[in-house]
């Protein structure tokens, strides 16, 4: 299996019946940048989730470079690193202490010390990483949280909502992050996110979710010229019109 993220009719279906994502067929080829959209409730946190292997589906089924996510989660968590959307943080660790404990989960000796200074830099809190992450701001906790998902470089990157909370000038810094890990370590990434543009700046792919379902997928170019759409709102609020 050549595929990053293989799913095949993957179901959620929550008590009280109501459906996360249904009969999802997911193809996310090594290497690329995938982009799910579609508004609250359309399923995307809940099928990046499943991927993540914090979830797990009513049926279906899930592969991340061919490891069973489902029957074999912890060996597709190490082939992966996930930031959810209300990224937590241990509010009584500094920045710095939150940033090596969360890398020594993967790394140590060498490779950690390497690990944690790429998250240093990527940070950019400078003083601030000394400080208890109680005082951080929203901003502040989401790029530290970014840092450690990135410097430990995995082969898939799972990203939920990657700039909520962030400035234009933080959030531009994160998106060049992104590409720039994806171009030189091949790191393959899975993201949603509302920001339309940022979509369209960073991905190769993109998904559109209604109602847990997709209902087109493609590049951006493909998806606009499907429907005549000048940018990818007008081709979702399209797309989800054809749907109804």
């Amino acid at each position: 299996m050549d595929f990053a993220v293989y799913t095949k009719a993957l179901t959620k279906i929550y008590s009280g019946g109501s459906i996360g994502v249904k009969d999802l067929d997911l193809r996310v080829s090594s290497g690329e940048i995938y982009g799910l959209i579609g508004p609250n409730g359309s399923g995307k946190t809940t099928t990046l989730r499943i991927i993540a292997t914090l979830l797990k589906p009513t049926s279906g089924e899930v592969y991340v470079y061919g490891v069973d996510a489902v029957r074999n989660p912890l060996e597709a968590r190490r082939l992966m690193n996930y930031l959810p959307e209300e990224a937590g943080a241990y509010r009584d660790l500094s920045g710095l202490d939150f940033i090596r404990f969360m890398l020594s989960v993967r790394f140590s000796g060498r490779r950690l010390e390497e690990a944690v200074g790429e998250a240093i830099d990527i940070a950019d809190l400078g003083r601030d990483l000394n400080r208890p992450i109680r005082g951080y701001s929203k901003g502040m906790k989401r790029i530290l949280a970014l840092s450690v998902v990135l410097a430990s470089r995995p082969r898939l990157l799972v990203l939920d909502e990657p700039t909520s909370g962030l400035d234009v000038e933080r959030s531009i810094y994160v998106r060049n992050l992104i590409k720039m890990y994806n171009r030189e370590y091949n790191i393959t990434v899975l993201l949603s996110s509302h920001n339309m543009l940022e979509v369209e700046y960073l991905c190769s792919r993109v998904g559109i979710l209604y109602r847990g379902r997709l209902l087109a997928e493609g590049t951006v170019e493909e998806l606009k010229s499907r429907v005549g759409g000048v940018n990818l709102e007008e081709v979702f609020v399209k797309i989800k019109g054809e749907s109804n």
